[in-house]
C-alpha cells in the first residue's frame, strides 16, 4: 500500500509548494543512492520520497489526490458505478438491459438499421478508450535507461522499458493496453507519461549533464587529479593549476545516453571552497603575500 505523500515528505496538507520543494531537497540529499552506496533501505526511501514529490509538486495532481480521484501512486481510483452496472438476471429483468430497446427504430431508419439488427442488437464496433498513466522516473534512470513495472487499471502489471535519454513529459505508447473495444472492436492504447524527478547533484541541458563541483584551495592552486561523479559512476579528472571558481571542465561522453549508443558530455563547473574553520597558518600566509594584496579581481568594474 502506498504511503501518504504528505507523511513521506514530512509536511502538512496545507504546505506551500516552496515548503514541499525544500522538504524534498533536504531528504533527497540525505537519502540519494550515490551518497548511500549499498544501503537498500535508503534507496527505497529515496524512491518513495521522489514519488511523493512528483505527486505533490504538480498542483493538478495534488488537487486530484486531495479530492480522492487518484491514489498516492497517481493511479486513478475506481469511478462511481451506476445501477445498471449491478443489475443482474436476464436482459428483460430491468429496462436498462433490454435488447429490444431499439427495435422500433430499426424499421424506420436506415441509419439505425445499420447500427442495430432486427432484434435490436448492436452491430457497431468501436475502438476502446485510450488510458493515460504517469510514471515517476529517477533522474539517472531517465539518463541511462531502465526497466519499470506499472499496474494497469484492470489490475494487471506490465514491464516498461524507459529508453536511454528519456525526457520529462515524454510519452510511451503501449498498443492495445487501453480500454476494451465495444462490439468486438479493438482495444485502445495506453500512454505512459514519464515524469523525471530532480537530482540533487546533476542538471540536464539537452543531452549534456552539468555539475557544480567543490574543490579545495590547494586543489585549485596546485591542480591535481580528483574524483568526479557522473551518471555512470565516478571518474578521475585533472584539475589544472590555478583553476578558479567558475572554471568549466568537460568530460566527453559522460552525459545523457542517446538512441544511437553515443552520449552527450558532462560539464563540471569548479567552486573553490575554503575550510569551514579559520586556519591561522593560511591567514598568516595571506597577510604576508604581497602579490595577493596587489591583485584586484574587480578591476574594470568601476561604475
Amino acid at each position: 500500500m502506498n504511503e501518504d505523500p504528505y507523511s513521506v515528505l514530512g509536511v502538512k496538507k496545507d504546505a506551500s509548494q516552496d515548503d514541499i520543494q525544500k522538504a524534498y531537497r533536504k531528504l533527497a540529499k540525505k537519502l540519494h543512492p550515490d551518497l548511500n552506496p549499498g544501503n537498500k533501505q535508503a534507496e527505497d526511501r529515496f524512491k518513495a520520497v521522489s514519488a511523493a514529490y512528483d505527486l505533490l509538486s504538480d498542483s493538478e495532481k495534488r488537487a486530484r489526490f486531495d479530492r480522492g480521484e487518484i491514489d498516492a501512486s497517481g493511479q486513478e481510483r475506481p469511478r462511481q458505478r451506476f445501477y445498471r452496472d449491478f443489475a443482474g438476471g436476464a436482459a428483460g429483468d430491468h429496462p436498462y438491459a433490454s435488447s429490444e430497446g431499439f427495435s422500433d427504430f430499426s424499421d424506420e431508419s436506415d441509419l439505425f438499421s445499420s447500427l442495430f439488427g432486427r432484434g435490436g442488437r448492436m452491430n457497431l464496433k468501436m475502438r476502446g478508450q485510450d488510458a493515460h498513466y504517469r510514471l515517476p522516473v529517477e533522474f539517472l534512470e531517465a539518463v541511462n535507461g531502465a526497466k519499470r513495472r506499472i499496474t494497469l487499471s484492470d489490475g494487471s502489471t506490465i514491464d516498461i522499458t524507459v529508453p536511454p535519454g528519456a525526457r520529462d513529459g515524454q510519452l510511451l505508447r503501449l498498443a492495445g493496453k487501453g480500454g476494451p473495444g465495444i462490439g468486438g472492436g479493438p482495444s485502445g492504447d495506453a500512454f505512459i507519461e514519464i515524469v523525471v524527478t530532480p537530482h540533487p547533484l546533476f542538471t540536464r541541458k539537452g543531452d549534456d549533464i552539468h555539475l557544480v563541483l567543490p574543490v579545495s584551495l590547494t586543489e585549485a592552486v596546485l591542480g591535481g587529479k580528483i574524483s568526479v561523479p557522473t551518471p555512470t559512476g565516478a571518474v578521475t579528472m585533472n584539475v589544472p593549476k590555478g583553476s578558479n571558481t567558475g572554471t568549466v571542465l568537460r568530460l566527453r561522453g559522460k552525459g545523457v545516453a542517446r538512441a544511437d549508443g553515443t552520449r552527450g558530455d558532462e560539464y563540471v563547473k569548479l567552486k573553490v571552497v575554503l575550510p569551514d574553520k579559520p586556519d591561522p597558518e593560511l591567514e598568516k600566509f595571506v597577510q604576508n603575500w604581497g602579490a595577493g594584496k596587489a591583485h584586484d579581481p574587480r578591476r574594470g568594474m568601476e561604475a
